[in-house]
């Protein structure tokens, strides 16, 4: 699995709500297996959130400029949380998150989207390694769900722990310190990953699924998924979460599913996607993950990060530039462009599909 992340940075979103000039018509279509044919744009389209996105983000504005040289995209990775709160306060016309919104966010968003509110589709699926800093390790470690959870909740303080040594035979663990670093910001990263410790290792992990670490636990912080991957890497025998894209140069665990420890890959976080339980009705398409898996092959500590858009907008220009922009994120193009820089998962033909009906839904208020 490519793990490389783009260097270039996002400019930090300063303006508030949207501007633009474009045709009162809608935005061209065209399949889910191509980019969009679309008319010629211009103006600015601001949306902020889910740090995990990064790497992704930067490939589709990139990518999305040779398309539409006139509209100017900009994406502020302040996390998945904060980028929910400036989506309903109308601070940005689109919102990425790592988790779906909470019905209370459905509510409040109706001010901003009108009554039929807003709706969120996948638009990155990728896996959350979890990351380490241990040199003269080769391979992957394997642990199982119980294991991390012990690391995470510091039962677990030493690299060569008995409960991490029975599952590494052969590799010749450091009489070294675990230092564990974990999101200062609410973040759905840290939303997923709690997730999945309180469904596969429920008998260790006690804080349940939360999307800003329990205070409980003292630890190694950092903002956002470059602060903690960089932390990690400047402290020998430190341990985190986060998007696997983001780890170049740092070890990774496989993660016991069944009786087999499974690696993270694009291949195995698919397999995990293709058998959630779909949550959302009608144009929204969040879906629960199922993190105590036991079927062969699949990686359940994943975050599907959403696109959360409005059902309608109060003027056209904010709509044809939001149903261009968010079409060529889902067509095959764009996770084409998603993939090659970031790693993830693509969409299949089928949810590409789906999440361009639902763009394609959006309308005027």
């Amino acid at each position: 699995m490519k793990k490389l992340r783009l260097g270039v940075s996002i400019a930090a979103v300063l303006a508030l709500g949207l501007t633009a000039c474009a045709s009162n018509n809608p935005t061209g279509s065209g399949t889910a297996s191509q980019a969009p044919q679309q008319q010629q744009l211009s103006g600015t389209l601001n949306g902020g959130g889910a740090s995990s996105q990064e790497a992704a983000m930067t490939a589709w504005i990139d990518a999305y400029r040779a398309i539409q040289p006139n509209v100017n995209v900009q994406y502020n990775p302040v996390g998945s949380g904060s980028g929910r709160k400036g989506f309903i306060a109308g601070q940005y016309s689109f919102a990425g998150s790592d988790a779906a919104l909470k019905d209370d966010e459905k509510q409040q968003a109706q001010q901003q989207c009108g009554p039929d509110g807003a709706f969120q589709i996948p638009a990155y699926i990728s896996p959350i390694a979890v990351a380490y800093n241990l040199p003269g390790i080769d391979g992957h470690l394997q642990m199982d769900a119980n294991t991390i959870a012990d690391i995470f909740n510091k039962k677990i303080t030493k690299w060569n722990d008995p409960k991490i040594a029975s599952q590494n035979q052969g590799k010749n663990l450091p009489d070294l310190a675990i230092i564990t670093v974990h999101r200062s910001d609410d973040s759905g990263t840290t939303e997923n990953f709690t997730d999945y410790l309180s469904v596969a290792a429920k008998d260790s992990w006690s804080y349940g699924k939360v999307q800003t670490w329990p205070k409980e636990i003292t630890a190694e912080n950092a903002q956002g998924t470059s602060g903690v991957v960089n932390l990690v890497k400047q402290r020998e025998g430190a341990i985190t979460y986060a998007d696997a894209s983001a780890i170049t140069g740092l070890g990774s665990v496989a993660v016991k599913v069944g009786d087999a420890y499974v690696p993270f890959s694009e291949e195995a976080a698919a397999k995990a996607v293709e058998t959630a339980q779909r949550v959302g009705t009608g144009n929204d398409m969040a879906v629960k993950l199922d993190r105590a898996t036991t079927q062969a092959g699949v990686y359940p500590v994943v975050l599907v990060s959403y696109h959360i858009y409005c059902s309608s907008y109060k003027d056209q220009a904010t709509v044809d530039l939001i149903k261009s922009f968010g079409e060529y994120v889902v067509s095959d193009q764009g996770q084409k462009a998603a993939a090659s820089a970031a790693g993830n998962a693509p969409l299949s033909a089928a949810m590409q599909a789906e999440a361009k009906k639902s763009i394609e839904s959006i309308k005027v208020q």
